[in-house]
């Protein structure tokens, strides 16, 4: 019990210590303005960079990107997050946040053993005849190494990095807290819900620490294609895998951005491009699970121009309800059909309250006319989806977390297909499996499941409204029912409220206590000390410091 106590206290002082060191950071990068809007400690530090260098005279864009490397691995990627929101920053905060990367240097071999040691319960020799020391690649939260199993078979092991899991779990919490602060002090983040922003991080990160759970999207994803000849799917080893061990068969394959390698091995880029978009499509359309980081270097091709898509780590999830809506939203761009548009993208996003429809259409209008009445080879997809976020962004609407990792998706594979052939239209490619699922919609007997469902629910809603009635009426009548009044933007009135109460409060008794002491030094009341009675002394000391304090806590929010 009293170690459990210990144990629970250095937790907390090891939390506090971080928590410092992060607002401490950005203080020091000039974000002083947003720390006054929030309830944080003021703490004095200086706005000095590395070797002395003046970050006030640094772009602010540079100064956030600083700012995350320096904090380390976890908000190094939620930086790479926030470089595809580009409805929620500026441009240039964008292209200074895509920098971001994650390699660093790889943890020592020995460290590495322990973990297989630790993870599979023996050696690792009764396991590989071989494991290179070092490792063919190295990020924040693992590292791989090449080896050799004990029938000769190539693979490649990926270890989490030691102690990195307690790191992202703590940092984590962290953004938890300050995400909520934010949304609750700051009034122009609130339309950006950073606590979703950071609920759907964390739910990342949580995938990336679980390589079980990137066994099992592999596992799935090389069952939804087992018949697709185009595709190649490593095979997972499970007797060598758990949740913080991953072991894969080894890839010999050269990488879909290496155009003079794929030229080098006769490999038809045409082809190939034509593949990837093919396969992504189908990933999205008719499976409704994809691969969420398709950039150059998880996309490798085979001889025969089979594609191997590589690092399961990040999958997103498509319901068929969001599948069948981004389908329409589509088609009803590419019919120009401005009315059919804005109400698939309304449907597609959140709102608290639906947007002016006349405005509304005459922006998505702009949209289409903006975007889809130019040459083919004009139409950048990633173009189209950072405006189409600006758009969401000025009606107060929200975009899926998953609907928005798809199209960033879509916006790598466009990016890596026109470089393997320029002049690719990956929206004209695309447009057979919309209007697939469109017909599947349609479909007879879907239709008539539909209708079926309706009616079911219809008949549960009608025999129960009566009683649900009655009950509601019971317990209006006795008094039980409650209607919950929730207002907005109050919090900083009271707040300023609260704290001026309590300062009349602190200052009332203050008063008192001068007085009193006054009183108790005229009256001499015993027992003296130089002819001065020692409790009017104290009684004068007491209020010394309390002044001191009052005053001290006034300077520190900077306003008398």
């Amino acid at each position: 019990m009293l170690f459990s106590r210990f144990r629970k206290i250095g937790l907390a002082v090891g939390h506090a210590q971080r928590y410092r060191a992060i607002v401490g950071v950005f203080l020091r990068y000039g974000y002083e303005d947003l720390a006054q809007r929030l309830p944080l400690p003021r703490m004095p530090f200086r706005k000095m960079g590395k070797a002395g260098e003046d970050v006030a005279q640094l772009p602010a864009p540079l100064r956030l990107r600083r700012a995350f490397e320096e904090l380390g691995p976890v908000f190094v990627k939620l930086g790479q997050l926030l470089s595809t929101r580009t409805h929620l920053l500026p441009p240039a905060f964008i292209a200074e946040l895509a920098k971001l990367h994650d390699q660093v240097p790889p943890v020592p071999f020995d460290q590495v053993l322990a973990v297989l040691q630790s993870e599979l319960k023996r050696p690792h020799t009764d396991f590989f005849l071989s494991i290179e020391q070092t490792p063919i690649g190295s990020a924040s939260m693992a590292q791989v190494h090449r080896a050799v199993r004990l029938n000769g078979e190539k693979c490649v092991i990926k270890v989490q990095r030691p102690g990195v899991e307690k790191t992202v779990r703590l940092d984590l919490g962290i953004m938890a807290q300050l995400a909520t602060l934010l949304e609750k002090h700051a009034e122009d983040w609130q339309v950006h819900r950073p606590t979703a922003i950071v609920a759907e991080f964390s739910r990342q990160m949580e995938q990336e620490l679980d390589f079980g759970a990137e066994a099992a999207h592999l596992e799935r994803f090389g069952h939804q294609f087992a018949d697709e000849p185009t595709i190649y799917v490593p095979r997972i080893f499970s007797e060598t895998s758990t949740r913080r061990v991953l072991t894969m068969e080894q890839i010999d394959a050269v990488k879909a951005s290496n155009f003079e390698g794929l030229d080098a091995a006769g490999l038809d880029r045409h082809e190939i491009a034509t593949r990837i978009t093919d396969l992504v499509m189908k990933q999205i359309f008719v499976h409704g699970f994809f691969h969420a980081d398709p950039h150059p270097g998880n996309i490798h091709v085979l001889p025969g121009n089979r594609i191997c898509f590589l690092d399961f780590g990040m999958m997103g999830f498509l319901d068929r309800r969001t599948r069948e809506t981004f389908a329409s939203f589509v088609i009803g761009i590419s019919e120009r059909n401005e009315s059919a548009t804005a109400g698939a993208l309304l449907k597609l996003a959140h709102a608290d309250l639906d947007p002016p429809q006349q405005g509304f259409e005459a922006d998505v209008a702009e949209f289409i006319h903006r975007n889809f009445y130019r040459p083919i080879g004009e139409m950048v997809f990633g173009r189209l989806v950072s405006q189409l976020f600006y758009l969401t962004a000025r009606y107060n609407l929200t975009i899926p977390p998953d609907l928005s990792v798809m199209l960033k998706a879509l916006a790598l594979v466009e990016n890596l297909v026109t470089r393997l052939e320029p002049g690719h239209d990956i929206l004209a490619q695309a447009r057979p499996f919309m209007l697939q699922v469109r017909l599947r919609q349609m479909a007879p007997r879907r239709l008539l499941r539909q209708w079926a469902q309706f009616g079911g629910e219809m008949s549960s809603l009608l025999r129960d409204l009566p009683l649900e009635t009655r009950q509601l009426m019971a317990q209006i009548k006795e008094g039980r029912a409650r209607f919950v009044i929730r207002h907005h933007g109050l919090d900083s009135l009271l707040n300023t409220l609260e704290r001026v109460v309590n300062r009349l409060a602190f200052s009332l008794v203050l008063s008192a206590l001068i007085i009193a002491s006054a009183v108790i030094v005229h009256a001499r009341v015993p027992p003296l000390w130089h002819d001065m009675s020692v409790l009017g002394v104290l009684g004068y000391l007491l209020a010394g410091l309390m002044g001191f304090w009052l005053l001290l806590a006034m300077l520190r929010h900077g306003k008398m």
